[in-house]
């Protein structure tokens, strides 16, 4: 059943220096339990798009069009009242930096319990039990002990775990999570990830999983939408489109990670850099980077769907070519 549907969406930034399409016209959908990892390189419009859902693009920006229909309500144009009501308690967001999160002069208990009081009226003490049971759903240990410690007592990663269980506290129905691994070292991210994908088997919540790591996301995502420059380029299940890319683009981000096939091999890369928002070549913005690319390109192709498969390209990878 889908719970979330992103059409055609749209978030401009009116700038001096022109308009900046952040988002130019991204769809996608969300079922309940569901995991959709959104990935691309830094400025494709990941946490953008992420920010657009929840209403939270500052000026100079502003979502331009489109739809973003939750639970059969579209979001765009809501009030700023019923907004924030929804945040938080239905649609909740992990942020990259949990210090985002967490105010560094209140003890942990004290965030907790006004995070729970702003959408519950309830108790001072069914408050903190709250806290105590979401502390220890993300694996804290001694939760009771920790609600009184401060954010600057924890450690990078725990201070992460933090800032998911305030994310569950009221038992959301969609969390976004912007990047919410990318400072943490390994090992730490492995055991954040393994407990992502427990707590939304457990409770059936749905989630946008944002980053550029390709190697986080083949291991949690249930699909994946690849963005280029404001656009998705490329979406299917995970594993197909890790496995079988489709856009060169998306085969572009596979080759230059690392991998122990290609032990002591010289890495590829995707030749120049990402365009401009302020002024995107015609047609498809890869086009300059892309060495497939013809006179074709210099038109939008539009995003061809074959089954669970999506790919906006004139000259998409063929079977015999999709082994990375």
């Amino acid at each position: 059943m889908t719970l979330l549907s992103v059409e055609n969406l749209q978030t401009h930034f009116f700038t001096r220096e022109g308009v900046a399409k952040a988002v130019d016209g991204v769809s996608f959908t969300l079922a309940r339990g569901e995991i959709l990892g959104l990935v691309g390189e830094s400025g494709s419009g990941k946490s953008v798009t992420g920010f657009s859902i929840l209403g939270l693009v500052d000026e100079p920006g502003r979502v331009a069009g489109g739809r973003v229909v939750f639970d059969g309500t579209d979001l765009v144009g809501m009030g700023e009242g019923p907004l924030r009501a929804l945040r938080g308690k239905r649609i909740a967001m992990i942020f990259q930096d949990p210090m985002m999160t967490l105010n560094p002069v209140l003890r942990i208990d004290t965030q907790m319990v006004e995070a729970v009081r702003a959408h519950d009226t309830v108790s001072h003490a069914e408050a903190l039990e709250r806290a105590r049971l979401a502390l220890e759903k993300v694996g804290i240990p001694s939760p009771e002990t920790r609600l009184k410690n401060y954010p600057h007592e924890f450690s990078g990663g725990m201070r992460q775990r933090v800032a998911i269980a305030i994310a569950l506290l009221h038992e959301p129905d969609v969390i976004i999570a912007d990047e919410p691994t990318t400072a943490l070292d390994v090992t730490i991210q492995a055991q954040i990830l393994a407990e992502v994908q427990r707590l939304c088997e457990e409770t059936g919540v749905a989630m946008i999983w944002i980053t550029h790591d390709l190697a986080v996301v083949s291991g949690l995502a249930d699909r994946l939408a690849v963005m280029y420059a404001g656009r998705i380029v490329e979406t299917g299940p995970t594993a197909e489109v890790l496995g079988a890319p489709r856009h060169p683009y998306t085969r572009g981000l596979i080759e230059s990670v690392p991998q122990g096939k290609l032990h002591g091999a010289r890495l590829r890369q995707i030749d120049g850099m990402t365009p401009s928002l302020l002024n995107l070549p015609a047609g498809c913005a890869f086009h300059p980077r892309c060495p497939r690319a013809d006179a074709a390109c210099r038109v939008m192709p539009d995003l061809a769907t074959a089954g669970p498969r999506a790919v906006r390209c004139h000259h998409p990878l063929t079977d015999e070519e999709t082994t990375p």
